[in-house]
């Protein structure tokens, strides 16, 4: 069963007409990916993502969702699977206030965000909140406090926020683009470096 990235009906509503390509991982990193956001949620209950991902860019092309899905396709059949490598839990500072599993920039990392850009750059998709890739931090989300105080932010995140001295790695082999339509989260699924056609992933609960 597919676990939704978004679950919560203020998530939905704010995401409503989005896209976003990302990553999903399913093992190490994954694993305590869940650990450490079940510990920071022990310690404040926080809006956070149901499903930890890895997000490469963000769109808002309600009325171009094909479009955009052939471009997807295109490009991941060209990559290679994604080495996700876990080296602290971090925190973006105020105004955001998010405490993340910060990610190395592998070189896999880098070529797959670079190569998109490169291809983006060649159309009039719109897209959010995209960054240089000198800028970009590679992250997973854990929890979103940006309703707290700065005094409460900074607790959770001094007892969070560490080096890793052993980072934590999984290869990821599949892209998914999620859409966000009627209060609903969508994904299709796209092999990374095969030629086939995209998947439509089963409904969460299916």
């Amino acid at each position: 069963m597919r676990r939704p990235f978004m679950n919560t009906p203020e998530q939905l509503e704010s995401l409503k007409g989005q896209q976003y390509l990302v990553l999903r991982p399913r093992a190490g990193v994954a694993d305590f990916y869940a650990s450490e956001q079940d510990q920071a949620l022990a310690q404040r209950s926080l809006p956070h993502p149901h499903t930890g991902h890895v997000t490469l860019r963000a769109f808002y092309e309600p009325e171009r969702r094909k479009e955009l899905s052939a471009l997807i396709r295109r490009w991941a059949s060209a990559q290679q699977p994604v080495e996700v490598i876990g080296e602290a839990v971090d925190a973006f500072p105020e105004p955001w206030q998010i405490l993340i599993l910060r990610l190395a920039r592998t070189q896999s990392l880098l070529d797959a965000y670079a190569s998109l850009t490169e291809l983006l750059d060649a159309t009039d998709m719109r897209r959010l909140g995209e960054l240089p890739l000198d800028d970009w931090t590679f992250h997973m989300s854990i929890v979103y406090g940006k309703t707290l105080s700065p005094a409460d932010w900074a607790t959770i995140a001094s007892a969070r926020v560490r080096e890793f001295e052993h980072p934590i790695a999984e290869t990821v082999d599949e892209v998914e683009l999620v859409s966000y339509v009627d209060g609903e989260e969508h994904s299709q699924v796209f092999p990374l470096g095969q030629r086939s056609p995209e998947r439509e992933a089963p409904a969460p609960g299916a």
